[in-house]
């Protein structure tokens, strides 16, 4: 007997594999997902503006991205003895206005190059709920602790966020034409919202893409049930962090696992293996350091990441010796 509920997961119509570049927006989860591409050597760039929880701000910086329309002085804003912008996330305060401006034009920069030769795009949405300062403005990404009654909080509609989609995906082909864009439903519960608030705000996240999905019928744009995996076949607290809201490391492995088997090459899976080993060596401390069988185990552990670079230039590790 099955004893859980298994997701279908569609298989990528093009897989990626470690020459690919692949480019992360969206919620924390794809911070998650991120952080195992990084350890398994695949080349990516993950969030540069910071966290963006909302699909306004998402297809607002690819839009940016697409038009090659740079941050001003009009963008950004003086508060807490610090600069910010209602675009990015906490991550892009400094404390001087001219940095700020400097570092997220740099983020844009940065993002339009590595998207020019990536091969895929994973978007995360992680809420329909939005913020503006004003009742006819832009939802924010970030409030950055402004008082709260200076904005109005409202959850988007289906048929709005289906606009976002389409501006993400028009700004993204115009980069990069053959680029494909992997979309998914963060698994993360927004229960400051309240629990009923966050089942509406997933439910319109949700409806909107795959009935964007139904009308564009394009085998360059898929969907990846993270959301689904989490709730319905990990529906256990024991995969949870301690916040009761946020994925374990055994959830995000498991996750990863099935992203693994869908969108990565059968080649960069079995390389997979041997860089896990090299990372996890790596990162071992030995209390002999200067004893001669470590010595002989950073040798051979060397010969293993000459090898691995050798076959693969794209792939560098930190030198074991």
């Amino acid at each position: 007997m099955e004893f859980r509920t298994r997701i279908p997961i569609e298989e990528a119509s093009v897989k990626i594999d470690h020459s690919s570049g692949v480019f992360l927006i969206g919620s924390c989860f794809v911070e998650n997902i991120g952080e195992k591409l990084s350890w398994f050597k695949f080349r990516n760039l993950q969030n540069p503006t910071g966290i963006l929880f909302h699909p306004a701000p998402i297809s607002r910086f690819l839009s940016r991205l697409a038009s090659n329309s740079e941050y001003g002085e009009e963008d950004v804003f003086e508060f807490n003895e610090g600069w910010q912008s209602f675009e990015a996330h906490s991550a892009m305060r400094r404390e001087d206005k001219i940095e700020c401006i400097l570092s997220l034009n740099q983020a844009l920069s940065e993002s339009r190059s590595f998207l020019s030769g990536a091969s895929l795009v994973v978007i995360s949405l992680g809420t329909a709920w939005g913020y503006k300062r004003e009742s006819d403005g832009p939802i924010v990404a970030n409030c950055h602790k402004v008082p709260q009654n200076e904005f109005k909080k409202e959850l988007s509609g289906i048929d709005e966020i289906k606009d976002q989609l389409r501006l993400m995906v028009a700004s993204l082909k115009t980069i990069n034409k053959e680029i494909q864009i992997l979309f998914t439903v963060s698994p993360v519960r927004h229960l400051k919202d309240g629990v009923i608030n966050n089942q509406r705000s997933k439910a319109h996240l949700i409806s909107a893409l795959h009935g964007f999905l139904e009308e564009q019928n394009s085998s360059s744009l898929q969907y990846f049930p993270s959301y689904e995996i989490l709730m319905d076949e990990l529906r256990d607290y024991r995969f949870y962090k301690n916040d009761m809201l946020h994925p374990n490391e055994l959830a995000i492995d498991y996750i990863w696992k099935l992203f693994s088997e869908n969108w990565i090459v059968a080649k960069s899976l079995k390389l997979n293996d041997q860089i896990d080993k090299i990372q996890k060596a790596l990162s071992h401390r030995s209390r002999e350091e200067n004893s001669v069988r470590h010595k002989k185990f950073l040798t051979k552990l060397q010969l293993k990441i000459e090898e691995i670079h050798k076959k693969h230039p794209e792939i560098t590790f930190p030198q074991a010796l």
